[in-house]
């Protein structure tokens, strides 16, 4: 189990677990301008999130949140459902089992632009600009191509983390919150 819980850089994979009954206690709705139904982060990534978002329409595009905190029980429906439609192989590739998952920290995002495509989202203009830009929200791509073996799950460019201050070195070094955690 995890004792650092309430810390920005908790590492939440296939090894380090969350409990059944934890639910971050500053969970705080995102802005609905910004979000796909009700989505709930921590609340500094929240505001993070929200500012990138914001941002981001600046230069005229726009990124919504489409999955973010997701509790143990809900997680476990999850993955029993990809196990079932797709294997339990390609299950543990793309989805974490109950209390691996980061979405149940609060912390991890899942983008899509305004057509809600996640699945392409790495073809998009929004893409480019949150890649290149995350890390001065303090976010960083989780799952980047080429590191599967590193992080136990495919390339997935929608799945954004707060990291809070070390999103920089982690963007600058090319690393994985796993890497980053060893060093």
């Amino acid at each position: 189990m995890n004792n650092n819980l309430e810390k920005y850089d908790i590492l939440v994979n296939k090894t380090n677990k969350l409990s059944f009954s934890y639910k971050p206690n500053d969970l705080i709705k995102i802005c609905e301008k910004y979000s796909k139904c009700e989505q709930y982060l921590r609340k500094k990534a929240k505001e993070s999130f929200e500012k990138m978002a914001h941002d981001i329409e600046a230069n005229n595009m726009k990124i919504i949140a489409v999955s973010t905190y997701r509790s143990y029980t809900y997680q476990d429906k999850l993955f029993k459902k990809y196990v079932q439609e797709k294997g339990f192989k390609y299950a543990r590739l793309c989805s974490a089992k109950a209390g691996c998952s980061e979405h149940q920290t609060g912390l991890a995002v899942d983008i899509a632009n305004n057509n809600l495509d996640y699945d392409n989202f790495d073809k998009t203009k929004e893409f480019l600009w949150v890649k290149e830009n995350c890390w001065k929200y303090g976010f960083i791509m989780r799952y980047p191509k080429g590191k599967t073996d590193i992080t136990g799950y495919k390339y997935e460019p929608w799945h954004y983390r707060y990291v809070g201050n070390i999103a920089k070195k982690i963007y600058d070094n090319n690393l994985t919150l796993e890497e980053y955690k060893i060093n």
